[in-house]
């Protein structure tokens, strides 16, 4: 493992927080709260919170945008395994992201499980990039040139966005950023033998995630909450996937990466051996992470255009 994302690990796991499967709900969401909402913030010079019509409610949404009119948009979900996670925790990433690409990032604080199970968050990550398409040059974004992005159960909810736009005339998509991205509802891979017990994510965990976000194990084998499992990937926009050494989800990403490509999707695929799940939070304080970002910003940027 890198040093320097080792030495951060130390750092989090020194702070005395338990497994996420270990805790309640109330409790995990609290502390993921409480440990990746920065107490300092990005400068950028727009950020605006505002509320949309979602397909049981409304969807609390926070738009970026750098000093540029007429920008890409990438909408933005957090990861968080579908049951944790605030507009707060990913704001950092957002934030960097819209100063580094140069774009307006609309990030999404769909409805979480166990509350709100499958499909209730993949119906607001669809309901938000059809808002945002209607309302983009409202805040200086260009319709013409969208995206989506997610880290890890964002991520996932970005592939599944993606897929569910080609499949049913949805909004047009230049591009999908994959940070990351759970896209299997299976425990089968050798990146789950080796590294079952984290760190920073586990086995055990990513269980307790699955069965809070499904209704039944059926649902796990519908392609949109395991896009892996989808018959035809052809026809999707251009996709970037980062995966990492250090993290369960390391095989189903590359997996997808490769599903892709194999249906002459254009992939940019970024695999980081020496890092660990969630790096792309840890920029300040990892150095690849830092570069790593960089690389997604450069993507984006050269996919929206």
């Amino acid at each position: 493992m890198d040093d320097e994302m080792a030495d951060a690990i130390e750092k989090i796991e020194g702070m005395g927080v338990p497994p996420w499967h270990a805790m309640s709900i109330e409790s995990a969401r609290r502390i993921e709260d409480d440990v990746f909402t920065a107490d300092e913030r990005e400068g950028i010079h727009f950020v605006r919170n505002l509320s949309i019509t979602g397909p049981r409610g409304d969807i609390p949404i926070r738009v970026y945008r750098p000093d540029v009119q007429e920008a890409p948009v990438v909408v933005f979900y957090h990861g968080g395994g579908w049951v944790l996670g605030t507009l707060d925790s990913i704001d950092g990433v957002c934030r960097e992201l819209a100063n580094r690409a140069n774009c307006v990032v609309v990030s999404v604080d769909y409805r979480l499980a166990p509350e709100h199970p499958f499909p209730a968050g993949v119906d607001d990550a669809f309901a938000a990039l059809e808002w945002v398409e209607s309302h983009a040059d409202s805040f200086g974004g260009d319709p013409s040139r969208l995206g989506v992005a997610g880290t890890s159960a964002g991520g996932n909810l970005a592939a599944v966005t993606a897929l569910r736009a080609h499949e049913f005339d949805g909004p047009s998509l230049a591009h999908q950023c994959l940070l990351y991205p759970i896209t299997n509802h299976a425990f089968d891979t050798d990146s789950y033998v080796e590294n079952g017990d984290g760190p920073l994510l586990s086995r055990a965990d990513m269980e307790w995630f699955w069965d809070h976000y499904l209704r039944s194990p059926v649902d796990g084998a519908n392609p949109f909450a395991s896009p892996l499992r989808a018959s035809d990937l052809s026809g999707l926009p251009p996709a970037t996937v980062v995966t990492c050494g250090y993290d369960p989800l390391r095989d189903e990403g590359i997996a997808y990466a490769d599903r892709l490509a194999e249906a002459d999707v254009q992939v940019r695929h970024n695999h980081y051996p020496g890092m660990a799940h969630g790096f792309l939070s840890l920029t300040d304080m990892v150095s690849t992470a830092d570069e790593a970002m960089d690389a997604v910003a450069e993507s984006i940027q050269s996919s929206l255009e």
